[in-house]
């Protein structure tokens, strides 16, 4: 679980990587025409479409000559799931800021 945890952020931790995702959600690419969009090489581009497949974030699929690029909404899914976890643990320490607060503060001596 870790590893593919590890493989999904290492993913989006890119731009480039973040923004094939948002396309092929929206609608199955080729790698072709994802490589219009950015000012790099069609191969470039294709290695950021195989480090997504490996984090699970996008799948290829052959349709004739091309291969569609889609988005897997599942893979992200678990990432805001993990996500949202880290949240609400942040959000309880700061609920409990006073008490931690507290704790750190020396008490008047009366």
């Amino acid at each position: 679980m870790n590893d593919e945890i590890d493989r999904i952020f290492h993913a989006l931790a890119d731009a480039t990587r973040r923004d094939i995702v948002r396309r092929a959600i929206t609608d199955g690419h080729s790698v072709t025409s994802l490589a219009e969009h950015y000012d790099m090489s069609f191969a470039a581009v294709q290695k950021h479409v195989q480090v997504l497949e490996r984090a699970l974030l996008v799948t290829k699929e052959r349709r004739g000559r091309e291969q569609l690029v889609r988005g897997r909404v599942d893979t992200i899914g678990r990432a805001a799931t993990l996500l949202q976890a880290y949240e609400q643990i942040w959000a309880q320490r700061a609920l409990h800021i006073d008490e931690i607060l507290a704790e750190d503060t020396p008490k008047e001596q009366s």
